[in-house]
C-alpha cells in the first residue's frame, strides 16, 4: 500500500452560491492527488505519455460529507492498496483544517498503449517504484 498527502488551498471560483466548494471540483482535487502522489515516486504524467502510456479515468465516487469553503487549506490524502495491474485504483480522503474528514472519493483508471489504442501493462518504471510498496 502507498500513501501521500498533499495540500491545497479552496480558491474562490471553486465556490458555489451557498460558499461551499462546488461539487464537481473533488474531482480536480483527486486529481492533484494523483499527479503529486506520483511525483513523490518521481514519475510524472508527462513522462508516461513519451512513454506511450495514457491514463484514461474508467471510474469515479465520491462522498460528500461535510462541506469545504473559500480559502480553507485542504489535505488530499491518497492511497493505492492494490498492486495495480492493467487497471490502478486511488483512494482519496480530503480533510478540512480541522483534521475533520470531508470527502472520500475513488477513481479508477486504465493504463492505455497510446499506439495500439488499447489498455496495458503500466510501465516497467512506474511497476519498479511501486513493487517496494506491495
Amino acid at each position: 500500500m502507498y500513501t501521500h498527502s498533499t495540500t491545497i488551498r479552496v480558491r474562490y471560483s471553486e465556490t458555489d452560491q451557498m460558499g461551499y466548494v462546488y461539487n464537481g471540483n473533488y474531482a480536480q482535487y483527486y486529481e492533484v492527488g494523483r499527479v503529486e502522489m506520483l511525483r513523490s515516486l518521481g514519475m510524472t504524467y508527462q513522462e508516461m505519455e513519451k512513454d506511450g502510456v495514457m491514463m484514461p479515468l474508467l471510474e469515479l465516487n465520491s462522498k460528500f460529507i461535510k462541506p469545504a469553503f473559500y480559502d480553507q487549506e485542504l489535505t488530499i490524502k491518497t492511497t493505492v492498496d492494490e498492486k495495480p495491474g492493467i487497471r490502478i485504483k486511488f483512494i482519496y480522503e480530503i480533510f478540512n483544517e480541522e483534521n475533520e474528514l470531508i470527502n472520500i472519493g475513488k477513481t479508477t483508471l486504465v493504463f492505455f498503449d497510446m499506439e495500439k489504442k488499447k489498455p496495458c501493462l503500466p510501465p516497467p518504471a512506474f511497476v519498479e517504484r511501486m513493487l517496494r510498496f506491495f
